[in-house]
């Protein structure tokens, strides 16, 4: 691989693209950065439209080069490891990086979950604010084949790049969005026919449920203070995961892994 074959990225360009690591400039800009070949390569392969991605950036002799290069001509550029160091927010640098265009927010308001399927699930994010977490559960929401994930304003950006990471480029398979109030929200899915079900302390044992509705949203709060009181006093279904032994080990489960416990019980 030479450089002739891959063009420098430009100064200007990677100015623009470091300040992507801001929740206002990625929002303003409608873009989002993901590092790491894994995340890289899934998005690429599952973009809506090539027109999502917007530049691939190589570092200097990285052999995936030439694959992205043939597979997207006039996209992909290459960095040094400067600015490699000046794009990643990781201690070591992977080397490969992807400007993607944000899903459009009037899409996915207006088709997320719009009445018509008989049956249908969707996850909702009570201020989740670990990145890490946000980013696992949707991608163990599109996993399961979840219709939708909504996060309320105190949630972690989708968009945040511990978030990207963790969703290992899952982040285009599932429609997802914001929501100034979140119970607000699910008070207009309770009119569309769905069945709030809240992961809670306080809950009845999720095992002991024979059924589950057709149509639901499972809420999964904060990871120190659970699920809203506004949430709690509209939810349907209080559900808890029984530890086991007379006294738990730990003070709770990660939220990520009580999504999935849940998710795997509800839908399959």
């Amino acid at each position: 691989m030479t450089q002739l074959e891959i063009p420098a990225l430009s100064k200007a360009r990677l100015k623009h693209y470091v300040k992507l690591h801001q929740k206002k400039f990625r929002d303003s800009e409608g873009l989002f950065l993901a590092e790491g070949l894994r995340a890289v390569r899934e998005l690429s392969q599952n973009i809506p439209d090539e027109e999502m991605l917007v530049a691939l950036l190589i570092r200097e002799g990285e052999p995936e080069g030439k694959r992205f290069l043939r597979t997207h001509q006039g996209k992909v550029f290459s960095i040094s490891d400067r600015e490699c160091s000046q794009l990643s927010e990781t201690t070591t640098p992977q080397g490969i990086f992807g400007v993607y265009r944000q899903l459009s927010k009037t899409e996915t308001v207006a088709k997320a979950a719009g009445g018509k399927q008989s049956k249908s699930f969707i996850v909702a994010l009570d201020d989740v604010q670990d990145p890490g977490n946000v980013g696992t559960i949707l991608r163990t929401a599109v996993w399961f084949g979840a219709e939708a994930m909504i996060c309320s304003s105190g949630s972690a950006d989708r968009y945040n790049s511990k978030a990207v990471r963790s969703c290992a480029g899952s982040i285009y398979g599932i429609r997802h969005y914001g929501v100034d109030r979140l119970d607000l929200e699910l008070q207009r899915l309770q009119k569309l026919g769905y069945s709030i079900v809240s992961a809670s302390l306080d809950g009845k044992d999720f095992r002991e449920f024979t059924s589950w509705p057709e149509k639901q949203v499972l809420v999964i709060g904060n990871e120190a203070n659970g699920v809203s009181e506004a949430v709690k006093l509209l939810t349907d279904r209080l559900v808890r995961i029984p530890h086991s032994g007379s006294k738990p080990g730990v003070e709770s489960l990660n939220a990520s892994v009580s999504a999935a416990i849940l998710m795997e019980r509800m839908v399959l």
